[in-house]
């Protein structure tokens, strides 16, 4: 899935006033975490994760690895915060061409 600089742009502004779904705790990254973020990509398409660890080197690979597994699209990183995109089989998000 490619998006181009114009559906990225809608899209943050969709994610603009969104809350963190889902928040990794102190065990990081584990099966039931990713299980919970594929679940909120099915139902809500876009969402926020919140990664909340000081070291830059593991936010970079935590994050890169929630992208590989989930099959998603980063859209943003800001701070703390991953911002997916993941269009479900009943599109609710209608981007623009």
């Amino acid at each position: 899935m490619k998006l181009s600089n114009k559906q990225k742009q809608f899209l943050k502004g969709l994610a603009h006033p969104l809350k963190p779904v889902v928040q990794l705790g102190g065990n990081g990254l584990t099966e039931g975490v990713l299980a919970e973020i594929d679940n909120a990509l099915n139902h809500h398409e876009l969402i926020k994760v919140k990664v909340p660890t000081d070291d830059r080197e593991e936010k970079s690979l935590i994050m890169d690895a929630i992208i590989r597994e989930t099959n998603s699209e980063k859209l943003q990183v800001i701070g703390h915060t991953l911002i997916l995109y993941r269009p479900s089989d009943e599109c609710k998000i209608q981007l623009p061409k």
